[in-house]
């Protein structure tokens, strides 16, 4: 599984795109929810990436209506805020460089 680094993921949240796109909620019943293909797509990962994130527990947290898939906008920045604090502790250990 391929990670992002903290500065990506802090260049990412800083984006026009994403940043205001997640964070900004629309209105209506979803406003404050994104699906899995809009941020999939948001992330620059495949929707198979998210399913195997969530399977492992090492995504953002979803729900699901039916056969749909949701994240709260709130909670994928917060998501994403501490992936850019423990990618900074992680060590690299043996292997190539």
């Amino acid at each position: 599984m391929a990670r992002i680094g903290a500065q990506n993921w802090r260049d990412i949240m800083q984006s026009h795109e994403i940043g205001e796109s997640i964070a900004r909620p629309s209105g209506g019943l979803l406003g404050g929810w994104i699906s899995r293909t809009d941020l999939a797509q948001q992330l620059g990962v495949s929707e198979d990436t998210l399913r195997r994130w969530d399977v492992l527990r090492s995504g953002p947290p979803c729900i699901r209506a039916g056969r749909k898939v949701y994240y709260r906008r709130t909670t994928v920045l917060e998501w994403l805020e501490e992936q850019e604090g423990t990618a900074s502790r992680r060590k690299r250990s043996g292997g190539r460089r």
